[in-house]
């Protein structure tokens, strides 16, 4: 063989070994799954944590997040998380209470004025009871992910509950929102988001119940132009850790992860908050029309909604005082 050859194959071997040197022991490939577009306040902070815990970790962690359910919907990607496959996702709190019922208390309408009070009530008590709550269902409670507050995008005007009497809405299925629509004399209707943009082209939907993150992303102002900023209800994430892949995790992991965590939950925050101004301006300048409207109105159907639910349940309850003392 000649000699250059040789010398080749010796250095080749050389940088290969130096590469797998360099690799950070036991590296784990993760997995984060979320249901909203790229573009939307939960795929951004998605991201900042796959950045951030790579850095912390020095390459250990490497995180791929998948966006638009492409992993499964919610209850899919629960499932492949109590098998520990699936490490990370952001879940809607309203989808979750399906498994603890106390997550429902985001949703207690005009509790929460607006995306920063929301995450004040986040660092309460109750608020961090509800992530715990949620062990028992295979999943670590690391933090919330904040949209937008929830408005009424419509095909029509609405100014009052009296205009959307009969009137089909895009909800949340959830049983606060069903009730909240249906105290409001509309019909709560159950699709998923593809489903939405042709449904108020065909006249099969009236209204949408929907953020200004995802209204802007998913343009849904084009087929239902007028938007009534009723500012109803919060719509956080949270974000959690698959239990099976947790507590497999050596300690200093966990706290390291946890760490992480707090530091993206606090960073996203302020992206939901600026957001909210941003989209907006954003809307309005496509073409969206906002509807000015009694208040007052929809505040008195509110009030009923938060009584029956809070005397259901003493962490709704005890989580509506402590974030009305905020």
């Amino acid at each position: 063989m000649p000699s250059s050859l040789v010398r080749s194959l010796k250095l080749a071997a050389g940088a290969a070994a130096l590469a797998l040197a360099v690799q950070p022991a036991s590296a784990q490939a993760l997995k984060l799954a979320h249901i909203t577009p790229p573009t939307h306040v939960w795929h951004k902070v998605s991201e900042k944590l796959a950045a951030d815990l790579a850095t912390a970790s020095g390459g250990r962690m490497t995180i791929a997040v998948s966006p638009l359910q492409k992993l499964g919907n919610e209850g899919q990607v629960v499932n492949l998380m109590q098998a520990g496959a699936v490490h990370f996702a952001v879940f809607t709190a309203a989808g979750l209470a399906n498994r603890e019922e106390s997550l429902l208390a985001w949703s207690l309408p005009y509790t929460l004025k607006d995306v920063a009070h929301a995450a004040r009530a986040a660092g309460t008590p109750s608020a961090r009871q509800m992530l715990a709550r949620l062990e028992p269902s295979g999943l670590v409670g690391l933090g919330y992910a904040f949209a937008g507050m929830r408005h009424v995008l419509s095909v029509n005007p609405v100014a009052s509950p009296k205009d959307l009497a009969n009137k089909k809405v895009r909800a949340f299925p959830s049983p606060i929102y069903n009730d909240w629509w249906t105290a409001n004399g509309a019909a709560p209707t159950a699709l998923p988001l593809s489903e939405v943009a042709p449904s108020l082209t065909t006249k099969l939907l009236d209204a949408v119940d929907i953020d200004l993150d995802a209204l802007v992303g998913l343009k849904f102002h084009q087929q239902a132009p007028n938007l009534t900023l009723t500012n109803h209800m919060a719509f956080p994430g949270v974000l959690v850790a698959s239990k099976k892949w947790w507590d497999a995790l050596p300690q200093a992991d966990r706290d390291l992860v946890r760490k992480v965590a707090t530091e993206v939950e606090k960073w996203g925050v302020q992206v939901a908050v600026d957001a909210e101004a941003s989209n907006l301006a954003k809307a309005k300048a496509d073409g969206a029309k906002v509807i000015d409207f009694d208040a007052a109105a929809f505040q008195a159907v509110g009030d009923k909604i938060r009584e029956k639910y809070t005397a259901r349940n003493p962490l709704i309850a005890d989580f509506f005082r402590q974030a009305k003392a905020l």
